[in-house]
């Protein structure tokens, strides 16, 4: 007796018509008509999207299926769902499709052409399919001709999953079935799930392929010296890895081979408030092209002047932009093995120092940890900074267990002794809503001075209560900046502090301990 494969959605005829593989050109003027956006003064569609102003993390799922089940990291990040709910949703789902008018985009995502992978995008908006094109990587007139998708994403915000027949938690559901190479998106008009579906079929694929996919940015200097940079939204990966003397890898996801580094995307999605045109000049002039997709940005409705420093409608307003819209951007997206390694942090508790070198058994701990703050909007029902732990510097988007990604990192870091340093992008002077923000070009000097080797020979200190290896002198910094402590008018309420943190580490850290070497699980903060 054979099996009957399910056709995959690259199989089935979707929507009464697809308007494949528009130009931007084009899709503006599908846009316009149908009322998705306006554009704004100097070019950019600006776009809402709805109750959602970011990701919806707590309707992800994964479709419990027999060739991704044994290796899927099952629990809060990758929460169960049946193949017969799953089934039940896209059978419906396909019938709502099937009279209506959708886009679709072909693209690559994997700069690498060994690990790419070939992706059909199909979006009920043409803003939706505008977003696909600028985030991916764009095939050629050649290789569209002969496009055959690996894995497809649909994406229909305007269809209500049902929960009490379907199995999800609301009427927004983001599905990922790994057997098929499918991803379902409905309920959510926040473009983000479709770059982030992506990301985490990536993540399920390449370590089966040797290659370490990474949350993270990467530039490169002249000399061919790569840095990879980790960090959750909001913790500067773009902002530090667009720096005008290095040159651009990616913003935020790549995979790291055996002698390589590599983008997965064709595009940025950077946080637009507040950008500064002084310490940002590259990400701000995104702002004023024609084919930049801006999210919830406010905007003079008479003039269309930008207002970047509004949150009216969300502190999570966003760019989406090609990558060579970065003048500086490497269009290869290929770099060689990193020559250091930044973990990135927006310690909303203020208590970290700006900057401070890593042990071996301290980089293990602290991306195992992954600790920062969750910055407003980057998810639903997030309003201010809260102190978070995410694994890897990016759970939400790995479908395999933690330690699976941390043995790989540590491999590569332990064969090209790699450095690692921990950079506080968050607050000095006190906690969030006390203190204030570290100032961006001081992070952009400390950064500059551990890659170009000035930090080799400074003297340091170890921080008392995060054990971590401080700088007492950065070129071009102020001192005190460097000592956190110093920085409080109350030390005692900074002690306080560094306490509670060290404790919520100890907690968090207690959940991966079973299996952890001993020496990883004492390199953490001392508490008590």
């Amino acid at each position: 007796m054979t099996t009957r494969q399910t056709p995959t959605l690259s199989d089935l005829p979707i929507g009464r018509t697809v308007r494949a593989n528009l130009s931007t050109a084009e899709l503006y003027e599908h846009a316009i008509r149908a009322g998705e956006g306006i554009v704004a003064a100097e070019g950019p569609l600006v776009v809402r999207t709805g109750k959602h102003t970011g990701r919806s993390p707590k309707d992800k799922f994964v479709v419990v299926e027999p060739s991704s089940e044994a290796k899927i990291w099952w629990g809060e990040v990758n929460q169960r769902i049946s193949e017969e709910h799953y089934d039940r949703l896209r059978a419906r789902l396909l019938a709502y499709v099937a009279t209506k008018d959708l886009y679709a985009q072909d693209a690559f995502i994997g700069a690498h052409p060994t690990h790419r992978r070939s992706l059909r995008v199909y979006t009920e908006t043409a803003w939706a399919s505008i977003f696909a094109e600028n985030l991916f990587r764009r095939p050629t007139a050649e290789e569209q001709a002969t496009f055959v998708p690996n894995f497809t994403i649909l994406d229909v915000p305007s269809f209500r999953a049902d929960p009490a027949t379907e199995g999800t938690r609301s009427e927004t559901a983001i599905l990922v079935h790994m057997g098929r190479m499918e991803i379902v998106i409905v309920g959510t008009e926040y473009a983000g799930e479709i770059k982030k579906g992506a990301f985490t079929v990536m993540n399920y694929l390449m370590p089966d392929e040797g290659v370490l996919p990474m949350h993270s940015s990467v530039n490169v200097g002249s000399g061919g010296d790569s840095v990879v940079f980790f960090g959750l939204s909001g913790t500067g990966k773009t902002t530090l890895s667009a720096d005008p003397l290095r040159a651009l890898i990616g913003d935020d996801e790549h995979g790291w081979g055996d002698g390589y580094v590599f983008n997965f995307e064709g595009g940025c999605y950077a946080k637009t408030i507040r950008l500064s045109p002084m310490y940002e000049p590259d990400i701000f002039a995104t702002t004023r092209r024609f084919g930049t997709i801006l999210e919830n940005v406010d905007l003079d409705p008479l003039t269309r002047a930008l207002d970047l420093d509004s949150e009216r409608i969300t502190e999570n307003t966003r760019g989406a932009y090609p990558l060579h819209f970065i003048g500086n951007a490497d269009p290869t997206g290929i770099a060689g093995t990193p020559e250091h390694v930044v973990f990135l942090t927006a310690d909303a508790f203020g208590v970290l120092p700006p900057i401070s070198r890593l042990t071996r058994e301290q980089a293990a701990y602290h991306f195992i940890s992954g600790y920062t703050a969750k910055l407003a909007g980057t998810e639903v029902g997030v309003v201010e900074p809260k102190a978070t732990f995410s694994a890897a510097f990016g759970a939400p988007f790995l479908p395999r267990h933690p330690g699976e990604y941390a043995r790989m990192l540590m491999e590569r870091l332990q064969r090209w002794n790699v450095p690692v340093w921990l950079v506080n992008t968050g607050w000095t002077g006190g906690p969030y809503g006390v203190g204030h923000r570290m100032n961006i070009n001081h992070t952009r000097q400390m950064v500059r001075a551990a890659l170009n080797g000035l930090l080799d020979g400074v003297p340091t200190r170890i921080d008392p209560v995060f054990r971590v290896e401080v700088p007492i002198a950065v070129p071009d910094v102020p001192a005190a900046v460097l000592d956190p402590r110093g920085t409080w008018a109350d030390p005692a309420a900074y002690d306080h502090r560094a306490a509670e943190l060290a404790r919520m580490f100890e907690a968090n850290f207690a959940a991966y301990a079973e299996g952890v070497p001993e020496s990883i699980r004492a390199a953490g903060p001392r508490v008590g």
